[in-house]
């Protein structure tokens, strides 16, 4: 395998391929130098930042994070900055969301289920002593680590005990519809304000519904009809769940916060405590902010240094290989099967530049337009979808001189339109994807 070139590198970290994109951010997998550790360094453009008066969100977000340490949280190692730049630095988790899980196998086992929910109610009863309140807790937000622990993940709409108004509650409307609890909608309609604790728990249920049922207890495509069937828990819990499971939802999504039932309560409940567990971990010295601080200041003696070299098709070695792997088997990485996922790959042997040039003759027929940059590419339906236009990004990496993996990910739209998409595009891609000699005697 050929050595791989540093495409780019800021301070100490290696910077590699793309693994998630935002409106504010993107981000990637990079290597600590010094320690060979992969971690996931998120990206924010400061002239964004400060054009959307996104300064005090962020900096909440990094103070949030490094606030909270818990063993079912993502850890945020630092944050540095340049002229241009913030960059968080996070652990990198490999086991996908969980979101990926129900939507790719369906509902659970009742006591898979239980060990998840197990597990959020922990981090969200040690969040809530510390002050803190996630207020967009859903399934994509759930990362699972590479044995299948919980990683509660994106803290950009959190809050902190501090942002409480004199009348005790939260006054701002955030999180995704479908999770938020009806407190949470009333803000848009009244001004009311609402207690973040009760309204993390209320999106606890929801989850905790979807894990069992494989589908959401409130689901409509206008949006004032799902505010009704919210706030009057217009829902009905399938008939395979237990009378245990059916109870303890029920008493979560209650539209009523007063009496909604509280994290003490749920650690007490018959279905919860079978087989419950308790994280056991140290808590560590008090977090030092001064990182923090020097970013938002923007101080030049404390700007990282960055580093680029010429673009060519990012080489990958090994490690990074295996990485992209969940349980670092390889062949999940190049198993056809790949159906529900938000992301894909396919290897060939066909030169970069080709690879390029099919991908293109094959999206513009389907009705997106193609942008090219480099070995990137980023494809956007003109039709808007379920969830606006679908945008797709590709990008080529080189495993070996006459070996490349192309990796087509969602960057934006829905995750369904995506597979469809999929679909379609590797029927057209059919003479550029390596087949070894198994695979063309199963085609005969």
């Amino acid at each position: 395998m050929s050595q791989p070139k540093i495409k780019r590198r800021v301070g100490k970290y290696e910077v590699g391929r793309t693994i998630g994109e935002g409106t504010f951010a993107k981000v990637k997998f990079a290597r600590n130098s010094e320690t060979g550790e992969p971690v996931a360094l998120k990206i924010l453009d400061k002239e964004k930042v400060l054009k959307h008066k996104m300064a005090e969100q962020i900096k909440r977000e990094i103070e949030t994070m490094k606030l909270i340490k818990h063993p079912n949280v993502v850890r945020l190692y630092e944050v540095m900055g340049s002229k241009t730049k913030i960059f968080i630095v996070l652990e990198f988790v490999t086991g996908g969301e969980l979101f990926d899980k129900i939507v790719n196998h369906g509902r659970m086992r009742e006591d898979e289920a239980r060990r998840y929910f197990q597990q959020l109610i922990n981090v969200v009863d040690y969040c809530h002593s510390r002050g803190v309140f996630h207020r967009d807790l859903k399934p994509e937000n759930l990362l699972l680590d590479a044995y299948g622990n919980l990683k509660v993940s994106d803290f950009g709409l959190s809050a902190l005990s501090q942002q409480v108004r004199d009348d005790g509650l939260l006054h701002t409307t955030c999180g995704t519809p479908n999770y938020v609890a009806p407190e949470v909608w009333m803000t848009v309609l009244n001004d009311r304000g609402y207690d973040g604790t009760t309204a993390d728990l209320w999106s606890c249920g929801v989850i905790l519904f979807v894990l069992l049922a494989g589908y959401l207890p409130f689901d409509d495509s206008n949006v004032m009809n799902l505010y009704k069937k919210i706030s009057a828990a217009e829902f009905t819990c399938p008939p395979w769940l237990s009378f245990g499971a059916m109870k303890l939802i029920t008493r979560i999504l209650d539209p009523n916060p007063m009496t909604r039932i509280t994290i003490p309560e749920i650690l007490v409940d018959e279905w919860f405590k079978k087989g419950y567990k308790p994280p056991v971990f140290e808590e560590k010295e008090d977090t030092n902010l001064d990182d923090v601080e020097a970013v938002f200041k923007d101080s030049e003696e404390h700007h990282v240094t960055e580093k680029k070299e010429e673009e060519q098709p990012t080489a990958m070695n090994a490690f990074e290989l295996i990485s992209m792997s969940k349980g670092l088997n390889l062949g999940n990485l190049f198993d056809g099967e790949q159906e529900f996922k938000r992301e894909t790959r396919f290897t060939s042997r066909c030169p970069a530049n080709e690879i390029i040039h099919k991908i293109e003759e094959a999206a513009k027929p389907l009705g997106f337009d193609v942008h090219k940059k480099n070995y990137k590419m980023r494809l956007e339906n003109v039709k808007a979808g379920r969830k606006g236009n679908l945008n797709v990004a590709t990008e080529i990496f080189q495993v070996a001189p006459s070996l490349h993996m192309v990796e087509v990910r969602k960057a934006k739209g829905d995750t369904l339109e995506f597979h469809k998409f999929y679909k379609s595009l590797s029927t057209c891609l059919d003479d550029v994807v390596w087949k070894t000699e198994e695979d063309m005697q199963e085609t005969k």
